[in-house]
Order: C-alpha cells, then sequence, then structure tokens
C-alpha cells in the first residue's frame, strides 16, 4: 500500500545519510500513512534511529527526501519538530526535577499558554498514572515511571505525529504492554507512530512495518501479510537432534536459519517446491533420524531472518 498525499503523514524518497565513507541509510522510501502505528524493525546498526533522527530534522539528510505533515525535513526543520514529538531509548528529560517541573518546561518549550499547559498537564497527570508522583524527582522514579512521564513530555503539545527510538527497551513486560495500550489509544485518536523496537511482539502488533538491514529497507508492508509472503519455506522438527546434527542442518545450502525452540528445531530454509525439504530430510536419514519435517506457518521471526539474511550478498545478485 502506498499513501497518497492526502492520507500520508510522512513521505520519504531516497533517503540516504552518509557519515565519512559508512553509508548508515542507503535509499529508503517509506510511506507512512496517518493516524497508524507504523514500525521499524532491524539489527543494530541497521539505520533505526539514523532515519528517525532525520525525519525529525536532528540529522540533514545526505541524499534524497522526506516530507513529514506536509513539510519538508531539509527546508522546514524547525516547523517539523513543532508537530512531532519525539522520545529516545534513553531517558531524555531532568533527573533533577520533579514530574511537575519536567512537564511545566516541555509546555513552555513548545509555547503551551499558561491555562492550555495547565489542562495538559492535569489531563497527562490523570492519563499516564502520574498524579501521585507529580512531586517525585525524575531520577528516583522507576523505569516504567520514568518511561510514562517520557511519553507524557513528548505529547504534551499534542503533536500529530509521535516518534519513538526504542522506547521500552529498559522496562519490564508488564509496562511494555501497558505502553502499548497508550499507544493504541493515541493512534486510534488521530497521532500517527512511527515507533523503533527490536521486540518481535512488538513489531506484530504495529499496522505496518518496515525492515531495516545495512541501512536499506529489505521488506514492507502488515505483519501478517509479510508472514504470509515469505520467501521461504519454514519446517519443524519435533525433537532435538543433538548438537552436532542440528549443525550439520544449519551449515546446509540454502538453509537460512535454525532454532531450537524447546525440544524442538525450527528451520528456515530457501523456497524449493520441497525440495529442501526433502534434502534436509534424507540428511536426518543418513543420521538415523526418523521423524519426519513438518511445514508450518512463518511467525515475523521467521521474516526477520529471511529479510536481513545477507543483504550485501542479495544487493550483488
Amino acid at each position: 500500500m502506498t499513501a497518497t498525499a492526502t492520507d500520508a503523514a510522512l513521505v520519504a524518497r531516497g533517503l540516504t545519510r552518509r557519515f565519512g565513507a559508512l553509508t548508515a541509510v542507503d535509499h529508503v522510501d517509506l510511506d507512512v500513512p496517518r493516524g497508524r502505528i507504523y514500525g521499524f524493525l532491524g539489527p543494530n546498526g541497521s539505520g533505526k534511529s539514523t532515519t528517525l533522527r532525520m525525519l525529525c530534522g536532528l540529522l540533514r539528510p545526505s541524499a534524497g527526501s522526506a516530507t513529514v505533515l506536509g513539510f519538508d525535513v531539509a527546508k522546514s526543520p524547525d516547523e517539523v519538530r513543532r508537530h512531532l514529538g519525539y522520545m529516545t531509548q534513553k531517558f531524555s528529560l531532568w533527573d533533577d526535577l520533579t514530574v511537575l517541573e519536567n512537564l511545566h518546561f516541555m509546555g513552555s518549550i513548545y509555547g503551551l499558554g499558561k491555562q492550555a499547559l495547565q489542562r495538559r498537564i492535569d489531563e497527562l497527570l490523570a492519563e499516564y498514572s502520574l498524579a501521585g508522583l507529580r512531586n517525585q524527582r525524575a531520577g528516583t522514579m522507576s523505569g516504567g515511571q520514568r518511561q510514562r512521564l517520557a511519553l507524557a513530555a513528548a505529547t504534551i503539545h499534542e503533536p500529530e505525529l509521535l516518534l519513538l527510538d526504542e522506547p521500552t527497551s529498559a522496562v519490564d513486560p508488564q509496562s511494555r504492554r501497558d505502553f502499548w495500550d497508550r499507544l493504541f489509544a493515541l493512534a486510534n485518536a488521530g497521532t500517527t507512530v512511527l515507533v523503533s523496537t527490536h521486540y518481535m511482539d512488538e513489531a506484530e502488533r504495529c499496522h505496518r512495518l518496515a525492515i531495516l538491514a545495512e541501512g536499506r529497507l529489505v521488506a514492507e508492508g502488515a505483519p501478517a501479510d509479510l508472514m504470509e509472503n515469505i520467501a521461504a519455506d519454514v519446517l519443524r522438527l519435533d525433537r532435538d537432534p543433538g548438537v552436532a546434527l542440528r549443525a550439520r542442518i544449519a551449515a546446509q545450502p540454502g538453509v537460512l536459519g535454525v532454532a531450537q525452540i524447546g525440544a524442538q528445531l525450527r528451520i528456515i530454509c530457501a523456497r524449493g517446491d520441497g525440495q529442501e525439504r526433502a534434502r534436509l530430510q534424507e540428511l536426518l536419514r543418513a543420521a538415523g533420524e526418523t521423524t519426519a519435517l513438518e511445514p508450518i506457518q512463518a511467525n515475523l521471526e521467521d521474516v526477520f531472518v529471511v529479510a536481513t539474511h545477507a543483504p550485501s550478498d542479495r544487493a550483488a545478485a
């Protein structure tokens, strides 16, 4: 799906960022529809954070263009920043200030008048369960509490677009679930959310997902569609064949990934009309293993493995 000019919150074409000889983001095209949660998934160093920093006007692209909420990020970075909220992976508020002081300061940066700011602070204290912590210094709060405060600060000016750079990396699973409930509430109210993550369960919750590897966009679409249309076969062996045989399977041509899940083995191999499955089954049989390989539905981790498998080799092919 490609968003049209009227329903797109963000459009990028050929977006590129170089740091000397290193190309951190390499000709990325994006179409992000309004009012949706759009995810960035990729290994460390894949270009997720650099892309987000370009989209919010903190980094100037080396090449290409991006339009955010109708504003060119290269020509009007200040205007772009006024209309979006940005939450970094590392807590970026002030540890020595209280919850109220942090929110007052952030509201003043965005130019909220006294009455409007007080209204927003009262709303956010209630919405993010911070009322009882209003006079507590941010540096003494738990990870989940600091996360809620950071999200409240990022949305104090009611931005149309919210950029989140791995916002749940330092919190417990329940806090992550609560955080995502709040993201869906924002999206349902019309806010567009761009969120980078390395958690597969979070990526699967996004309306659409972009997978990055080595600075390139290697897959894009709704998570369910990506799993349905994976360019590989996924097989399951309902027992653990042992370390030696598992290593032999992983070393076979066409095998893209092998993962042990409890007492089972999950194998991702190149699609080939059952040829790879038959070849692996023969390998198992020759080793004395009679358990049959069963084809199974791909999950998002399988999609990630296939999409990020040797991107440099794919590009050279």
